[in-house]
């Protein structure tokens, strides 16, 4: 008997979030960046601005950049850099209190032959160090308390290198002697494998299963667990640089003896020679070590040496993330962020926005709404429609449903859209024959009487069409400096692009021409449009944008001319007959003259110019109310918010059809 067959239910997730939802929307990053865009802003400006926001939820570079900056002020505070000679002299002070506290218990001339050596001291701590190596101490507290100074030089050296070694050595003397011989021994065998293996490294060789046995045999040493040599190699030099740094942080004197206070505590040449091949190693690999600049450090909790380094090469990782989260140098991106060195000075949360922000503008680029040219990036055809689609929504949010459905002239004549529907036939009509139910009205009739199948002339059948008017659009835009001035590029752009959009998408039998004027007028394409910016030019050549209107209706001269003007001043500017410019200030009556002369050419071919007024220049006014009286086009001043409703219903107005004129 075979099994039944499994049944499966489907029912509304509860499980959490939508686990097939997108990590981030990337359309409404797209309408972010294209309102900037809009606004007069550059791509890389309005990508850098929404990446510095943050987006759906997800903080942004900016915040990022202040967490950074209050880590840092917090390790500023955190200690003193120089807390290594304070705690050397600390301890030497109870060394030699010790010293003297047993030569002042025994007699004899050996014990004050000691006590005006240790008188006869230097003050520097350093020379006093190297001065006691070869003194033979009476009190085995002061012998073990000298021998604790050296070791913990000796491991403040190797912990500024080896972020684990500290850990080991201290691990190691809590046995006895020999465990603690076998530790040293285990440290030199490891810097003589590890100059080996970066000298392999250096020299261009495979070093991959080198670095493997080497990590199976050291790798305590490593808690950081590096994934390869150059990991490694990255490692080391972040420590050698912030030791390095952390040095010049000091002043000469410290500096000098502090350095000195290090050699004498090493007093074993083969392990200070394997440094001193590990810090060439190290130079040679990664040139630029050693340039960072020194640190200031205001705390005054003494810090030893391979803390100080430690604090420097967090520092380090700080300054460098806020210049990389600066993104100001030509062609930055997100992946310049060094996210390992974030996660290290940052919660995790800080390094799963910064992957975010990092996918999103990733996102942007796969999906197709930005491109990466040589000159920088540029919007794409797609993000222009997906900019233009919503500043077309949000203009119809505001038309009533009375406006929006106006868009069609339903008279009869030239068919060009099918409604579905048929009507009979009669003589003179031009509409398609639509032959199905032609033929089907033949035979009905023919079944009634019994009759063959003949065609009369009442079974002929039309489609029945809808005429749609095909109009010519010449918009015209401001792109004079006053506009950004005023606030008025935005508005302006989105209204263009919005137009732009809904002829594309719906109008498509449409021809529009956006016009851009200042001091000279030049077609531009919507995506020309978008990616144009703010320049400081003075001029309003209304003239010539007229003229370059004009062209596009003749090249279409069987559609409804619809032009528009949007400005905010009057003309300023007009072509002399070379060609060339003249822009002038108050404007001169040449500048009216041949404006008002290329108005007169749209006259008599039957455009008229519906001018859309931004701003209450008197003098634009005076000239807009002669103009419609001698054009008998319309003048509408829209509050800024609403321009983009007043110029798309006025497009739908005229593309109805009958507001065209011919000179008779």
């Amino acid at each position: 008997m075979s099994p039944l067959p499994r049944r499966y239910r489907y029912g509304t997730w509860g499980g959490g979030g939508d686990p097939l939802a997108a990590p981030f929307d990337v359309r409404s990053a797209v309408d972010e960046v294209g309102r900037d865009v809009l606004a007069g802003a550059s791509l890389r400006d309005a990508l850098r601005s929404l990446l510095r926001r943050g987006h759906d939820g997800r903080q942004g570079i900016d915040a990022l950049r202040r967490q950074l900056r209050k880590r840092r002020r917090e390790m500023q505070r955190r200690g003193d850099l120089a807390g290594t000679l304070d705690r050397v002299r600390q301890q030497l002070d109870q060394v030699l209190a010790a010293e003297r506290e047993q030569l002042a218990r025994e007699d004899g001339d050996r014990a004050r032959l000691d006590e005006m050596q240790l008188e006869a001291l230097p003050d520097d701590t350093a020379t006093a160090v190297r001065e006691l190596s070869s003194y033979e101490w009476n009190s085995a507290a002061a012998r073990a308390g000298y021998e604790r100074i050296r070791e913990m030089l000796r491991d403040e050296v190797l912990d500024a290198q080896f972020a684990g070694m500290r850990r080991a050595l201290e691990a190691a003397r809590d046995g006895d002697d020999a465990e603690a011989r076998q530790a040293m021994q285990q440290v030199r065998d490891m810097i003589a494998d590890l100059n080996q293996l970066l000298a392999a490294h250096a020299r261009g060789e495979d070093t991959g299963q080198q670095f493997e046995r080497f990590m199976e045999r050291h790798g305590e040493f490593f808690p950081e667990n590096p994934r390869d040599t150059d990991d490694l190699v990255d490692l080391l030099a972040r420590r050698q640089d912030a030791a390095e740094r952390m040095l010049r942080s000091l002043s000469s004197a410290q500096r000098d003896e502090l350095a000195r206070l290090m050699a004498e505590a090493m007093d074993d040449p083969d392990l200070e020679s394997q440094l001193a091949q590990l810090r060439d190693n190290l130079h040679a690999l990664r040139p630029g070590l050693g340039r960072g600049q020194p640190v200031s450090m205001s705390g005054e909790e003494p810090m030893g040496f391979g803390d100080a380094v430690g604090a420097v090469a967090d520092l380090a990782d700080l300054e460098a993330l806020e210049r990389q989260l600066a993104q100001d140098h030509p062609g930055a991106t997100l992946d310049d962020v060094d996210v390992e060195a974030l996660e290290r000075q940052l919660a995790p949360s800080a390094a799963a926005d910064l992957a975010a922000l990092r996918d999103l503008e990733r996102e942007l680029e796969r999906q197709g709404y930005i491109t990466r040219e040589r000159d920088g990036m540029s919007l794409t055809p797609k993000a222009l429609r997906r900019i233009g689609e919503t500043a077309l929504r949000r203009i119809f949010a505001q038309l009533d449903a009375g406006q929006r459905g106006d868009h069609d002239d339903t008279r009869s004549g030239a068919a060009e859209e099918r409604t579905g529907a048929t009507l009979p036939w009669t003589f003179g009509d031009e509409r398609p024959l639509e032959a199905v139910q032609t033929v089907r009205n033949a035979v009905l009739r023919g079944s009634a009487d019994g009759s063959a199948l003949h065609l009369e002339v009442d079974d002929f059948a039309v489609a029945e069409t809808e005429r749609r008017t095909q109009a010519a659009v010449a918009l015209c835009v401001d792109l004079s400096f006053s506009m950004v001035q005023e606030d008025r590029w935005a508005p302006m752009k989105q209204t263009a692009l919005a137009l732009a959009h809904l002829i594309g998408s719906r109008f498509r039998e449409d021809a529009l021409e956006i016009i851009g004027f200042d001091r000279v007028a030049r077609r531009l394409s919507p995506l020309g449009l978008a990616a144009v910016e703010p320049e400081w030019v003075q001029g309003t050549n209304l003239h010539h944008a007229l003229v370059l209107a004009g062209r596009h209706l003749r090249r279409h001269p069987e559609a409804e001319p619809v032009v528009m003007i949007v400005t905010d001043g009057e003309p300023t500017a007009h072509l002399q007959s070379d060609g060339t410019p003249f822009f002038s200030w108050p404007t001169t009556g040449a500048t009216l003259r041949a404006t008002v002369g290329e108005v007169d050419q749209m006259t008599r071919y039957g455009a008229t110019l519906n001018f859309f007024l931004l701003g209450d220049d008197p003098g634009l006014a005076r000239f807009v109310d002669a103009i419609a009286r001698r054009n008998g086009g319309r003048t509408f001043t829209p509050e800024l918010g609403r321009l983009g409703e007043y110029v798309v219903a006025d497009y739908l107005r005229a593309r109805a059809g009958g507001r065209r004129r011919r000179a008779g």
